[in-house]
Formats: C-alpha cells, sequence, structure tokens
C-alpha cells in the first residue's frame, strides 16, 4: 500500500486572527483530484495556503514529502516584461526544470511565445499562469479558482492539463464552483466550520 500524496489529520485554520476551520482530515493519493466546495468566505484559500505552507495551521497535522506542492492561486506571478516563454523559463529554472515547451503546447501559446506579458489579455495570463503549474515537476497541485478569467475552449485545456497530471501519479486538490467534470470527490468544507472564534495566530492579515 503506497502513502498517500498529502495527509491532513485534525487541521485547524484561521484567518486575520479568527478560527474558521476545525478538524480537518482527508487523504489524497497518486492520480486522484479532491474538490473543494463551499460558498465565498467559507475558507477555502484560507485551508489551501495552510496547506501550502503560506500560513502556520492554527492546530492539527500536515504529512507531505517536502518540495512536493505547488500552489497556483489569483495572483498569475508574471514579470510584466518578460515574454511568455521568458516566464515559464524563469519558472522553470527556480523549480530545477528546463523543458517548457510542453507547458507552452498544453494551453496553445505557441503564438504568445514571444509576447510581452503586459501585452496580454486577462484570459491569456490565466492561462499563462496555469502554465506555470507543468514546469515545476512538482506532484501535488493546489489551486484556487483556477478557472477564473478562462473561456470555454481554456477551461477545457486546464481539465486535459489535470487530468494528464493525474494520469502520470500527480494529484490535485482544486477549490472551484464550476463543475471541470473530473472524476473527482467533492468535500465541502463547512461541515469544517469552526465553533471556536479565537485564534493565538495573526500571520494572515496579508491574505
Amino acid at each position: 500500500m503506497t502513502s498517500p500524496l498529502l495527509s491532513v489529520s485534525s487541521l485547524a485554520v484561521a484567518r486575520g486572527g479568527l478560527l474558521i476551520l476545525d478538524g480537518v482530515s482527508f487523504e489524497v493519493e497518486a492520480g486522484k483530484a479532491l474538490i473543494l466546495r463551499g460558498p465565498n468566505g467559507a475558507g477555502k484559500t484560507s485551508l489551501l495556503r495552510t496547506l501550502a505552507g503560506l500560513q502556520p495551521a492554527a492546530g492539527g497535522e500536515i504529512q507531505a514529502e517536502p518540495d512536493a506542492i505547488a500552489y497556483a492561486a489569483h495572483s498569475d506571478g508574471l514579470k510584466a516584461t518578460l515574454t511568455v516563454e521568458e516566464n515559464l523559463a524563469f519558472w522553470a529554472g527556480l523549480f530545477g526544470q528546463t523543458d517548457v515547451a510542453d507547458a507552452i503546447a498544453s494551453f496553445d501559446l505557441e503564438t504568445l511565445a514571444d509576447r510581452a506579458a503586459h501585452m496580454l489579455s486577462a484570459g491569456q495570463k490565466r492561462r499563462v499562469g496555469l502554465a506555470r503549474l507543468l514546469v515545476t515537476g512538482r506532484p501535488l497541485w493546489l489551486l484556487d479558482e483556477p478557472t477564473v478569467s478562462l473561456d470555454e475552449v481554456a477551461k477545457t485545456q486546464f481539465v486535459e492539463a489535470i487530468k494528464k497530471h493525474l494520469d502520470r501519479g500527480g494529484a490535485a486538490i482544486i477549490a472551484t464552483h464550476i463543475d471541470l467534470g473530473l472524476d473527482a470527490p467533492s468535500l465541502g468544507i463547512g461541515q469544517f466550520r469552526a465553533t471556536q472564534i479565537q485564534s493565538g495566530s495573526f500571520d494572515e492579515a496579508f491574505s
């Protein structure tokens, strides 16, 4: 029996010093995806940020291999003066990777490869931002509303990229309000709403 890529046990999550989620427990195995469901403000982003190590947990345990996680949120993380290809090459280098061809092809960016990021539309920037995931080499993707600004064609490209990632033994946790057509279970985070209000941590003031 193989170990899950991510194991979460009795996790507590705070936002702005207030405990918002408590008792969060789940596992994600290689080749699997998990969909996070919940209304705006329920704590999906805070949960993903905690899993990614961007803010401390208020309690509980997160188990994952070091450097296993790639996180994609609302910022596309692009340098405005660099071209699409240069941006992807920059991120690939940060993760010890070199090949960006698959990322460019997966999101149909060939005709935009030499265009500076500041000249891209919102949807084009989003495609490049998601393409960064493919150059990280990391098996576990944490995605916060990844389809924002994408048209239907780009959404299909994104879903295909996720499926290929899963087929290669990767995993994904996706916070989304839409049906992506993935064969993946959903986790409603409303069931983990905290009853205790105060937390000792105020480290998420800028999230």
